[in-house]
């Protein structure tokens, strides 16, 4: 991104760059640690392990909240924001860090029209134009997967067996698994895109201030918490 501002020799472009690599450095950091507070729950840094600690497939014990055992009812109630409710927090501030990373609304201070004209893509057109475009939306996708897997319940069903009804089993399998996790991954990036829609836009001070001072100090808190929820709790 900062030599792409950089190459097209142009002041916004390059001011666009410098402010969009200083964003995502920034907020690598709390969404980083996060990730790190969910892997510590779920003691495993392979994806699909992780997923599976999250469904009625679990080898081991499910609590909601560390209390109640969930491992034969599964659903939404065995997925990591709900087994150590800590990790909702973890997510949002994950989900709040990947917005500033894909330079949506309100973090959108790289592309801020009113000030920038485009940013760091001022000079490009055609397909150069199209890369730069499908390389925010693929991000925005990956990013949504990344946090759906670690936090969501992955490709698990968020359907939990009811009594006679067990409609976690019945929405369990590889059909199943491709369609919910693409559902679950198209929903926030659903919501990445109506929240472009509603809210105003940060002053550059604001969103440096919001991520080292109120997000940063909130994950390692959040990481603390896993660490202690991990050797109490389960």
């Amino acid at each position: 991104i900062l030599m792409a501002g950089w190459g097209s020799n142009n002041k916004y472009a390059l001011l666009g760059s410098m402010r969009s690599v200083a964003q995502i450095i920034s907020y690598e950091i709390p969404a980083g640690i996060s990730v790190i507070s969910a892997v510590m729950i779920s003691q495993s840094l392979n994806l699909q392990e992780i997923t599976i600690t999250q469904g009625i497939l679990s080898t081991g014990k499910i609590n909601f909240l560390g209390v109640w055992d969930v491992k034969n009812i599964g659903g939404f109630l065995a997925w990591n924001i709900f087994q150590a409710p800590h990790l909702l927090v973890a997510y949002i501030i994950y989900f709040i860090a990947t917005l500033a990373e894909c330079n949506r609304a309100p973090f959108d201070i790289p592309e801020a029209e009113s000030e920038l004209v485009a940013g760091f893509h001022v000079e490009y057109s055609g397909l150069r134009f199209a890369f730069v475009f499908l390389a925010e939306y693929s991000m925005m996708f990956l990013l949504g997967m990344i946090g759906v897997i670690l936090f969501l319940g992955g490709w698990n069903t968020p359907l939990p067996n009811l009594g006679s009804v067990n409609l976690a089993e019945l929405t369990t399998g590889t059909g199943w698994g491709i369609f919910w996790i693409m559902l679950k991954t198209l929903s926030v990036v659903g919501v990445q895109m109506w929240i472009r829609w509603t809210l105003p836009r940060f002053r550059v001070d604001q969103l440096m201030s919001f991520g080292w001072k109120v997000l940063t100090p909130l994950a390692f808190a959040c990481m603390l918490i896993s660490g202690v929820w991990r050797l109490t709790m389960m």
